[in-house]
């Protein structure tokens, strides 16, 4: 008979935490985003692929906390399957992601801003003026030095956010049903395009051609980075795992809690394709949300997106101001950084790892000036990062599966670990190359957090960390001299030139 924890968190508790922790800022502005690159019909398949893949990975978040309940996190698990350096890597990673995850928030709350004073926060490029700049980072700052008084996300806190992201979504989804027009939708349901630009970027024409294979998979393939992003998180919920009243309440609500969130993403995304023009809608502004329930029901439709989007990104960014510091805290337990990473203040923060960590943001924020499409840029890049460091929560169950027998653990950690390097193969790895750059600072402090604990760095871990190294510099080249246009190495399209 199972056993039973009076005071854990039942199973419609635990539903609604995965549901509020992975609806974050990234579904305001899925359908534009999509628009760009799928019809209806490739969207469709791309929720389908993502769902199953989403879906191996929380079941192995939930197989891991059961079979391996004394590790925790991504790195751990990373560092527990295949050593010291993966562990590491693991870990950074999801640093970086989280942390560039973050500017991706500000620089998505600007952009809402700007829908009440159009061009005083964002130009037309995507980027962010100087303005935005300096209250953006004013705020980061502030939610810096509340979260190192140890200030976290109260509950009050968590009720209102999770209150401004709801209600806005239902106002939206009830509209778009009740303007969806099926001979809008339909027109081009299951076909490819091509898209004519105008001089600024924008969308002029849409030339439409018979599906076939090869533009099914390129469809999905422009989709997949702004389909994951909006899943970011959703480890977290798969982690309260041992909270739960019941073990088996945990699975229950990783499916049930799946499918609720692919409904709610599936219909935003859709339903603008019944509103409007594959053209009208690529070019929408960002947050495409806003914009699209204005041209819908006038102008308090986009206020009260608005509104609720600022509000909600600012809970969010408040929570995800100590995800990277819980990373580089935990990878200083671990002896995989230095000691001084995982000290705490006598409010119990790591003042440190806060510390650095904000000095990284504020200089990424300052490119947000430079970079056109910034939003993009930041949120693939934490995307693609944090896939690696899901292949490998994958790759650990496969291993542990491998070693016990067990089938079951087996085909959940290979189809994890095949999920998450697909859809990085098929995204393209640019945006990971791109973060070798700041994989290798990290290196200097793995060294020597080594010698800090009386380690040697292996010829092995000497070899991967050159291997990387490598590819940083040529990650840098390329971006110094110019990738392929519109790429994450192409400095000049990034610089809007």
């Amino acid at each position: 008979m199972e056993e039973k924890n009076r005071k854990g968190i039942g199973l419609f508790a635990l539903v609604a935490i995965i549901i509020s922790g992975a609806i974050g800022g990234g579904v305001f502005n899925l359908a534009n985003d999509l628009a760009n690159g799928a019809a209806p019909g490739g969207v469709v398949v791309s929720w389908l692929f993502i769902g199953f893949g989403m879906l191996m990975l929380v079941l192995s978040f939930n197989r891991l906390i059961k079979t391996k309940p004394a590790l925790s996190g991504v790195s751990d698990y990373a560092r527990a399957g295949f050593g010291d350096f993966v562990g590491f890597l693991s870990g950074w990673g999801y640093w970086i992601s989280a942390w560039t995850g973050t500017i991706g928030f500000s620089v998505l709350m600007m952009t809402s801003a700007d829908y009440f004073f159009p061009g005083k926060f964002a130009e037309a490029n995507g980027s962010l003026t100087v303005l935005s700049v300096i209250i953006v980072s004013i705020i980061s700052w502030i939610l810096m030095f509340l979260v190192d008084r140890g200030i976290e996300t109260a509950a009050v806190v968590n009720a209102i956010v999770l209150i401004a992201k709801l209600i806005p979504l239902v106002v939206f989804s009830i509209t778009g049903i009740v303007l969806f027009k099926a001979n809008v939708f339909t027109q081009h349901f299951w076909e490819t395009f091509t898209t004519n630009l105008a001089a600024d970027g924008s969308v002029r024409e849409v030339i439409w051609h018979t599906m076939t294979g090869g533009a099914l998979v390129g469809q999905i393939k422009t989709s997949l980075m702004v389909m994951v992003w909006v899943f970011v998180g959703i480890e977290g919920a798969a982690m309260m795992g041992n909270r739960a009243k019941k073990k088996s309440d945990t699975a229950k609500a990783t499916i049930i809690g799946l499918s609720v969130l692919l409904v709610i993403y599936i219909l935003l995304s859709l339903l603008p394709y019944g509103f409007m023009d594959q053209a009208t809608l690529a070019n929408v502004k960002a947050p495409g949300l806003v914009y699209i329930l204005n041209e819908m029901v006038g102008g308090w439709g986009g206020t009260l997106m608005a509104v609720g989007l600022i509000i909600s990104l600012l809970g969010a960014w408040l929570s995800w101001t100590m995800l990277p510091v819980e990373a580089t805290q935990l990878l200083a337990e671990q002896k995989l950084l230095p000691r001084w990473f995982g000290k705490l203040n006598k409010f119990h923060s790591p003042s440190n790892s806060l510390l650095i960590t904000q000095l990284m943001i504020q200089i990424f924020i300052i490119i947000t000036y430079f970079v056109a499409n910034a939003y993009n840029v930041f949120i693939y890049m934490a995307t693609a990062v944090i896939m690696i460091c899901y292949g490998l929560v994958g790759a650990y169950l496969l291993k542990l599966g491998i070693q016990e027998k067990s089938w079951s653990s087996i085909l959940i950690g290979f189809f994890t670990f095949a999920f998450q390097a697909l859809a990085l193969y098929l995204s393209g790895w640019q945006y990971v190359w791109l973060a070798m750059i700041l994989y290798t600072v990290g290196f200097i402090l793995f060294v020597k957090a080594k010698r800090e604990n009386g380690r040697k760095v292996t010829k092995r871990e000497w070899v991967a960390m050159g291997i990387v190294t490598l590819c940083a510099l040529m990650a840098l080249v390329f971006l110094i001299r110019g990738g392929h246009t519109g790429t994450a190495l192409d400095l000049r399209g990034l610089l809007g030139f």
